[in-house]
Parts: structure tokens; sequence; C-alpha cells
């Protein structure tokens, strides 16, 4: 036992310290990006028409005076310090927008992979017992193709439906516009739960329906996928036909053997999903109106916010590189098959 854990304390050890270059190259990346892409700053913030003496005394004021060396030492320094500096927009820190703006998208993503889950773990479930059946391949070619819609082009066809010509949900944004949002952790839903408001409640779940489910449908497909294929795998495999050579009832053996094995990779899958909204989620929340923080990157990089954008992209490769940390280890942990 001991020997196995100092095995994976290596292992995790090993991946931990990979994260520092992983960001350093992101950051530097981010910096390059912004200073490569046309367009300037001060442009956005006091317009092109605006004086010369405005615009100097701004660009001093930022910053953007300086040498590029220069700029790019202070950016890594301010990083290292966890300080994302202010917004050029506004002066406002970076990291309080996006403290304020990432319980919108955690929360959207939470519902949506819990929507995702109940509609693809049955289908994957029904797809197997009919295997070979037409109910099977209507159900593959579902998953493939609900994983091949554009997020954002089924965001649209979402509101159009919905929204426009049925009148079932509002076409967007997180509560209605002149409601007050309880200030107690940033999640409504679970504010209105503390707060003992039904009213907000019913607002806000209201709202998150059509997002969550629309992004949930899309996402369905790769789960009912991977659980038909690795459950599919796992049944044929010669620990499960022993077990039932030895009498152990069908459905023990698929409880108890065939099932944890087959969710195994549902738990990397699950990972790498979530990963991936944080960039597949940009247009899927500018198409709702969704106030998380990939609305907030899309404001960001139209109004040229250099310290903005690099605060958004480099916490949310954070947040990325730390959950697939988490899920590599938890498999390592879990699986024993996996030599580290």
């Amino acid at each position: 036992m001991s020997k196995n854990f100092n095995k994976l304390l290596n292992y995790a050890l090993l991946k931990i310290s990979l994260i520092p270059l992983m960001l350093w190259l992101i950051s530097s990346l981010v910096f390059i990006l912004l200073r490569v892409a046309p367009g300037d700053p001060v442009d956005a913030i006091l317009g092109s028409g605006s004086n010369e003496i405005s615009r100097e005394i701004l660009r001093n004021k930022l910053g953007l005076n300086e040498s590029l060396i220069i700029q790019y030492f202070s950016y890594i320094n301010d990083i290292l310090h966890l300080n994302f500096g202010l917004s050029l927009s506004n002066q406002e820190p970076v990291i309080n927008i996006i403290l304020k703006s990432l319980p919108a998208s955690l929360e959207l993503g939470f519902f949506s992979i819990l929507c995702a889950m109940l509609i693809g773990f049955p289908l994957g479930f029904l797809g197997l017992r009919h295997r070979g059946k037409k109910f099977d391949y209507i159900i593959r070619i579902f998953g493939m193709a609900s994983y091949a819609i554009p997020p954002f082009w089924g965001a649209m066809l979402a509101q159009l439906l919905f929204s426009v010509y049925f009148n079932i949900f509002p076409i967007g944004g997180r509560l209605p516009i002149f409601q007050q949002q309880p200030q107690i952790t940033g999640f409504v839903v679970l504010d209105s739960i503390l707060s003992q408001n039904i009213i907000f409640l019913k607002d806000s779940l209201y709202h998150l329906a059509l997002p969550a489910i629309t992004l949930g449908f899309l996402l369905s497909g790769i789960f009912s996928r991977s659980l038909r294929v690795n459950l599919d795998k796992t049944l044929k495999s010669d620990y499960v036909n022993a077990a039932i050579c030895r009498g152990i009832t069908k459905k023990k053996v698929f409880i108890n053997h065939a099932l944890p094995n087959a969710l195994l990779p549902i738990v990397t899958i699950s990972g790498l999903t979530i990963a991936s909204l944080a960039g597949g989620a940009l247009l899927f929340e500018v198409t709702f109106s969704w106030p998380g923080i990939a609305l907030r990157l899309h404001e960001a990089i139209s109004q040229r916010d250099y310290t903005l954008v690099q605060g958004i992209v480099i916490f949310t490769s954070m947040l990325i590189v730390s959950l697939n940390l988490f899920v590599d280890i938890l498999i390592a942990y879990l699986d024993p098959r996996i030599d580290y």
C-alpha cells in the first residue's frame, strides 16, 4: 500500500511540476498575440477621434509606451504575484471581474453536464440493450449528430424554436431584466435556495433551462457513445464471463464488475468535456447573453482590453490545467492497470 502511494505521489508531483511551464507558454502566447493583433486599446477606450494629448496621457497611464520587453517582464511579474491588473476599459481589478462572472459559467456548465448525463446515459444503455437493431443505429447517429452540431448554431436554433416560435423560454439572460440577485455566493440557484425565495428560484431555473438543456443535448452524444462502447467491451471481457460461470447472477456481475470498469473512461471524458466548455462556451454564452466568463472575454476582445483578456485566459487555463491534473490523478488512483 505504501509503495503504491509513493508511486502515485511521484506521479502527481511530476504532473504538478509541468504546470508552471504550461502556464508560462500560454501566458507568453497570449501576450504576443494581443500585441501583434490589429487595433489599439486607446482607440477602443477614447475613440479614434480623440486628440493626441489625451491619447498620449492614457498610453502613459496604461504603460503602453514602454518597450515590449519591459511590458512582458512586468506582465510576468504580476502573474507570479497573482495580480492580473486593472481592466483598461473601466479600471476595475481584473480578478474582481473574473470572480463576479465565474459563478454564472460554472452554474451553466454544471447543469449542462447534468443534462448531458441524464440524456446520454439512458440512451447508451438502451443502445446496448437493443444492440444491432434499428434503435441502436438511431442512437449512434444521434450521438454523432449531436456532437457535430456547432454550439452557437444549436443555441440559435433552440432560441428560434422555443423562444421565438413557441414562446416557452426566455431568449436569453440569467434573470428578468429588473430583478435583483441576492448576493450570497453568486450562484443564482443556490442563492435562491439559501434566501428561501421561491419566486427567485423559479425565475432562475426558467432562464437556466433552455441554455442548460441545449448544451446538455449537444454534449449527450459523447456520454451515450462512450458508455455504450465501454460497457459493451466490458461485458465481453474474460473476467465477466468467469464471474457468470461461477454462478454469480448477471445483475450482480453488471453492477459490481462491468459497470464500475465501464465508467472509468467516462471520468476522463467528463473531465475533458468540462474543460472543453471553457473554449466552446464562448459563442454559446454570447448567443444566450449569459453573463459568464466567456461573455466577458468576448466583450474584452471587442474593446481591446489587454489586461482583461490576459487575466481571463490565464485564469481559465489555470482551471483547465488543474482539472486535468485532478482527473489524471483520480484515474491513476482508481485504475490499478495504469502504470505510473
